[in-house]
């Protein structure tokens, strides 16, 4: 591979290789290689675990009162083939991936060999310089997707949301009726259903009146279409909704 291309490469990464035959093995796709062993594959095995160590460790610390469950959704999302794939167009990975003649043109590449090389490059830079070399290159690009992510389909006041997605869908402002309760004073729990005009949505039990409302809140914007799961399983909301039937009740 050429020298001056491998030095932009760098550059791109942020950090120059000791030994820049790790750089060029994780660039190495199997329809080029001689032998599979001689490919990126195992420093895709190996820079996999490298960057779910880093996106953990991250996520552990960023995040103190998030439970395990939250953790792992936006872990999912932030270590997802479609993430690493987008990274690897910005790092322009893809554009110096060694293929096979049989791989097509680089413009059409599968999702999964763009981001099997960023795991390959995070491996052959864990190799070369060591864990926090590796670090730095993903924080950089991981932040800011873990910002958003840990934003999205968790840090939403769902009532206003709520509130605008019944606006837009032209349908009447909601309310919040309160179908039951139980416990002690101390300790009450509601069941609560966002209701606008003659649609009634799914309830919803909390710990309190307000936590109950944000949950209603929440099931009343899955129901509308407003907050879906993206393919990693992360909730996210897409516009615009679709007008629900008004006799269209659970």
């Amino acid at each position: 591979m050429d020298e001056t291309m491998l030095a932009r490469l760098e550059q791109r990464l942020g950090y120059v290789f000791r030994d820049r035959s790790l750089l060029v093995t994780a660039l190495t796709h199997a329809s080029i290689a001689d032998r599979r062993l001689v490919s990126n594959e195992r420093l895709e095995f190996l820079g996999d675990a490298v960057l779910g160590l880093v996106a953990c460790e991250h996520l552990f610390r960023w995040l103190p009162e998030r439970l395990e469950g939250e953790l792992t959704k936006v872990k999912s999302h932030v270590v997802s083939r479609q993430t690493c794939a987008e990274i690897a167009g910005e790092l322009g990975l893809d554009e110096c991936i060694l293929l096979g003649k049989g791989m097509g043109p680089r413009s059409s590449l599968p999702q999964s060999v763009r981001a099997a090389v960023l795991e390959a490059v995070i491996g052959a830079i864990y190799l070369d310089g060591g864990l926090e070399a590796a670090r730095a290159l993903l924080l950089r690009a991981l932040e800011p997707r873990v910002e958003q992510a840990s934003r999205t389909g968790h840090q939403y006041n769902y009532k206003s949301v709520v509130q605008q997605s019944l606006t837009s869908l032209g349908m009447a402002p909601p309310m919040y009726m309160v179908l039951d309760e139980k416990g002690p004073d101390h300790a009450k729990c509601f069941e609560i259903a966002v209701v606008s005009g003659e649609r009634r949505f799914r309830s919803c039990w909390g710990p309190s009146k307000k936590a109950a409302e944000q949950l209603a809140a929440l099931e009343a914007l899955r129901e509308l279409g407003v907050m879906v799961p993206d393919e990693s399983g992360l909730e996210v909301i897409r516009w615009p909704a679709t007008k629900p039937k008004v006799n269209d009740r659970p």
